[in-house]
C-alpha cells in the first residue's frame, strides 16, 4: 500500500488533501485512482489509512477511513554524526531513520572538510529533514526523527545533554563492546538505559583533543571491532547493533 507523508496539523480532521510534491508523486508517479487506499503517516505518531475521493491536477482528496496511534520505541537513540564530505550524510540520515533513530545531530569537528555556515544550515538541515520523510515513508515508520541544525562539537558539548548512556566509537585499545556498555548500565542500576546516544567522528575521526572532550562529558568509549570502518559504515553499525540490542532488552 502507498504511503504518503503529512505534518500532525493536517490530519486532525476527517478529511485530508495531498499536495504538492506528495501530490504529484500520487498522480503522476504511482497514478492512483479514486476508491484507492492509502496510508498518510504524519511522523508524530499516527497512522492514517485513507480512501482517495477526488483528485485534481494539483491535489488528491482523501477520507480518513481508521486512525491509529503508534506507540514510540521503548527507547530514543540519538545519532551524533560528523558531517562526511558529499552526500554520504543524506545515506547516513535515510539509513538512521529506517534503524529507528529519533534524534539526528550533524556534528562540524576539526577534520570535517565541509563548512556549513549561515542560511545555509537551515537549507541543509530541510533537506536531511526530507531525505528523513521519504525513509519513514519506505519503512512504514509513524515517527520522523528530529534533524538538529549542524553544530560544532564545542556548540554540542556546551549544551550539557545527558542521555541515560553516552557512547563514542573509538579505536582505542580498552574501549567496551556495545553489549558490554549496555550490559554494564543494566548492572549499575537495575534497567536498560532508554536514552543512548552515540558519538560517531568524520574520516579521520575525532582528534585526540576532541575525544578527551567528549569523554570527559561522561562519554563511554565503544569499540566497534578490529576493524577500520568508514563513517557511514561504523554510524550503521552502531545503530544496528544498538537498536537490536535495546529492542531485546526493553522490547
Amino acid at each position: 500500500m502507498h504511503r504518503f507523508y503529512l505534518p500532525p496539523e493536517q490530519c486532525d480532521g476527517s478529511t485530508t488533501v495531498l499536495r504538492d510534491q506528495e501530490a504529484r508523486h500520487a498522480l503522476q508517479v504511482l497514478r492512483i485512482q479514486r476508491g484507492e487506499r492509502v496510508v498518510v503517516l504524519d511522523g508524530g505518531g499516527s497512522h492514517l489509512l485513507c480512501e482517495v475521493r477526488n483528485s485534481s491536477r494539483r491535489t488528491v482528496e482523501l477520507a480518513v477511513v481508521q486512525r491509529q496511534a503508534i506507540p514510540p520505541l521503548p527507547y530514543r537513540l540519538t545519532l551524533m554524526q560528523a558531517i562526511p564530505k558529499g552526500k554520504t550524510f543524506d545515506t547516513i540520515v535515510q539509513k538512521a531513520t529506517e534503524l529507528g533513530a529519533s534524534r539526528i545531530v550533524p556534528l562540524l569537528s576539526k577534520r570535517v572538510v565541509t563548512r556549513i555556515e549561515g542560511a545555509q544550515a537551515k537549507l541543509k538541515a530541510e533537506h536531511w529533514r526530507r531525505i528523513a520523510i521519504e525513509a519513514i515513508k519506505q519503512c512504514g515508520s509513524a515517527w520522523l526523527p528530529r534533524i538538529e541544525m549542524p553544530q560544532t562539537l564545542a556548540e554540542s558539548l556546551a549544551r550539557q545533554e545527558h542521555d541515560d548512556l553516552s557512547l563514542v566509537a573509538s579505536l582505542e585499545s580498552g574501549s567496551a563492546h556495545p553489549r558490554s556498555a549496555l550490559q554494564a548500565f543494566r548492572s549499575q542500576h537495575g534497567r536498560w538505559p532508554k536514552t543512548v546516544s552515540v558519538w560517531i567522528g568524520p574520516e579521520g575521526d575525532f582528534t585526540l583533543e576532541e575525544l578527551e572532550q567528549i569523554q570527559s562529558s561522561g562519554v563511554v568509549r565503544m569499540t566497534l571491532g578490529s576493524l577500520v570502518l568508514r563513517t557511514d559504515t561504523a554510524a550503521l553499525y552502531s545503530l544496528s547493533i544498538l537498536s537490536y540490542e535495546l529492542q531485546a532488552g526493553l522490547g
